[in-house]
């Protein structure tokens, strides 16, 4: 008897365990769902260079003395003709050997990044070198409503996925209903820089050319 009624049991779980399953593959039937992209087309108004002093010494000590002290005067410099925002990137300390492995001396570098308008790179990066600096590099060109912007590209992701599903939706008979999900396919995008040529200028020419703000989503729409 209790045999008997284990069997039940179990026959009637993998009948509604069966029955769940052909709702739910019969649910996701009634549903298109397309990837979108969306992109805004700007021109960076933001130059974020790295300038940096590497110094030698034959002690640690010297070599980061040495270096404290140009560095010290690349950062006056810099803000002296008006950089105030200045952020230390790195600050290193290492051996140099000879060819036989020995310790022959030691380097340090300490480099700074600073962001400033495109108008104005140029000026910065001759300030920087101007006052001693032997290592730049940049510019790493950006926009300061890079958020406002990510946002504008979203929504033409949206409205591109649609579109993808209203030609799915001709091509193949049948209605397309309701948003059912939205997802975001990923983080903001890395911006795509698109030089224009350089053109002449007092100071290092740094052209802002055009930048790609990109997003990707995948939509999910009832169809009937």
């Amino acid at each position: 008897m209790r045999r008997a009624l284990l069997i039940g049991v179990l026959a009637a779980a993998a009948l509604v365990a069966v029955a769940f399953t052909q709702v739910n593959a019969g649910g996701s039937g009634h549903a298109v769902t397309t990837v979108g992209h969306g992109v805004v087309t700007v021109v960076p108004d933001e130059a974020t260079i790295s300038a940096g002093v590497r110094t030698t010494g034959s002690t640690a000590q010297a070599a980061l003395a040495a270096n404290a002290a140009a560095m010290g005067k690349v950062i006056a410099a810099l803000k002296k003709v008006g950089f105030e925002t200045i952020q230390t990137q790195e600050v290193s300390l290492y051996p140099q050997t000879g060819p036989k492995g020995g310790v022959t001396g030691y380097v340090a570098q300490n480099t700074v990044s600073v962001t400033a308008a495109i108008a104005d790179a140029g000026r910065l990066i001759d300030a920087a070198v101007g006052a001693g600096a032997n290592n730049v590099d940049g510019p790493m060109l950006g926009v300061s409503i890079q958020g406002r912007l990510y946002r504008e590209a979203l929504e033409k992701a949206v409205v591109d996925a649609k579109a993808k599903a209203q030609a799915l939706a001709r091509a193949g008979g049948f209605h397309l209903g309701r948003v059912l999900s939205v997802t975001e396919q990923s983080a903001q995008t890395p911006i795509v820089f698109a030089p224009t040529a350089a053109g002449k200028a007092p100071s290092t020419p740094v052209e802002a050319g055009t930048q790609d703000v990109t997003a990707d989503v995948q939509v999910s729409f009832a169809i009937g």
